[in-house]
C-alpha cells in the first residue's frame, strides 16, 4: 500500500522494468570506474556514484524526476578537475528507496548531510538543476559552511509555477512516447533539447511505474535569500519555462550576498541538457576561482 509522503514504484514489475533500462543506460553512457555506493540515511537508502581525484568534490542533484544519469555527460568532464559525486535522490525514480517522507527543505538538507557525512565530503562544491538547485540552497540556509561554493542551474524555488510550465512538462511526457520524427520535431517546437537524448527519454518512458510523492518548492523570501553565505553561480535559460528568467535574475543579483549570474542565450529549462560544454567550463572555473 502506499504510503502518504513517500515515493515508490507502484509494482515489483514496474521497477523491474525501470531497473533493465536504468542499467542498460549506465553500462553505456555511465564511467565504468565509477564506485557505487549505497548510504543509509534516516530518509532511506541513498545510491551515490564517486568517481575522480582528492579535493573538495563537485555534488551532483537532479532535478524532480532525475537521478544521477541526469549527469551522464558531465562525470568525465568534472572528474578531470576534481571528484565528482552524483546522488540519485530519495523519492525521485533511481535506485535510492525512500522509507520517511521529506517534509520541508530541513528535511532536504538534513537528508544530504547525513549522505554526504557518510561519504567523508564535509565540504563540497554542490551543483544543482531545478528541484536540485532548490534542494542545495535548503542546504546552506540549514547548514551554511559546508558548501564552499553552489552552481544553480535554472532552479526551482523562484517564481510561482505557471500553467505555461506546468503544459511544457505535460506535453514533454506526450513526446516521449510518440515515434522519433514526431518526438524530434517536438524537441524543437517545446525548446526542449531533453526530448533528443534517447536514453533520457529510455529511461523517462520506464519511470511512469513510480510514484513521486514529494512536495513543490515553496518561493524562497528575500530574507532567505540574505541570509545564503555561500558564493553562487546561477546559470538560468534565456527562455525558462519555468518564470520570467529576467526578473528571476535581478532578484537573485539583489538578495542574495555573493553571486554571479548568466542567462544562456537559447536555453530554456532543459539549460544542463541543451548546454552541457557551457555549464561545465563556468562551473570548473567558478569553483577555481573561489577555491579555499
Amino acid at each position: 500500500m502506499p504510503v502518504a509522503g513517500i515515493s515508490s514504484f507502484t509494482s515489483e514489475k514496474t521497477q523491474a522494468r525501470f531497473a533493465r533500462a536504468y542499467e542498460d543506460m549506465r553500462r553505456r553512457r555511465w564511467p565504468a570506474e565509477t564506485a557505487v555506493i549505497d548510504v543509509p540515511t534516516s530518509f532511506g537508502s541513498t545510491r551515490a556514484y564517486r568517481i575522480g581525484g582528492e579535493g573538495v568534490p563537485f555534488v551532483l542533484l537532479s532535478g524532480a524526476g532525475g537521478n544521477a544519469l541526469s549527469w551522464h555527460r558531465y562525470m568525465h568532464p568534472l572528474a578531470a578537475a576534481r571528484q565528482v559525486i552524483a546522488l540519485d535522490p530519495v523519492g525521485e525514480p533511481g535506485y535510492s528507496v525512500q522509507e520517511r517522507p521529506l517534509r520541508d527543505g530541513r528535511d532536504w538538507a538534513n537528508w544530504l548531510h547525513e549522505t554526504l557525512t557518510a561519504l567523508d565530503a564535509e565540504r563540497v562544491h554542490l551543483v544543482g538543476m531545478s528541484y536540485g538547485g532548490w534542494v542545495a540552497l535548503q542546504y546552506d540556509l540549514h547548514l551554511p559552511g559546508h558548501a564552499d561554493t553552489i552552481t544553480l542551474l535554472d532552479p526551482a524555488g523562484f517564481g510561482r509555477l505557471s500553467g505555461r510550465f506546468l503544459a511544457w512538462i505535460m506535453m514533454g511526457g506526450l513526446a516521449a512516447f510518440s515515434p522519433t520524427p514526431i518526438r524530434r520535431l517536438a524537441a524543437r517546437a517545446l525548446h526542449n533539447a531533453t526530448l533528443l537524448d534517447d536514453d533520457l527519454v529510455r529511461l523517462l518512458r520506464a519511470s511512469t511505474g513510480f510514484r513521486r510523492r514529494q512536495f513543490i518548492p515553496p518561493e524562497f523570501t528575500d530574507e532567505e535569500l540574505r541570509k545564503v553565505t555561500a558564493p553562487i553561480l546561477a546559470l538560468l535559460g534565456e527562455r525558462s519555462q519555468m518564470y520570467d528568467v529576467h526578473v528571476v535574475a535581478a532578484q537573485i543579483r539583489a538578495q542574495i550576498p555573493d553571486v554571479r549570474v548568466e542567462t544562456v542565450p537559447e536555453a530554456g529549462h532543459d539549460l544542463p541538457v541543451r548546454s552541457p560544454d557551457l555549464v561545465i567550463d563556468r562551473t570548473i572555473q567558478f569553483t577555481a576561482a573561489t577555491a579555499k
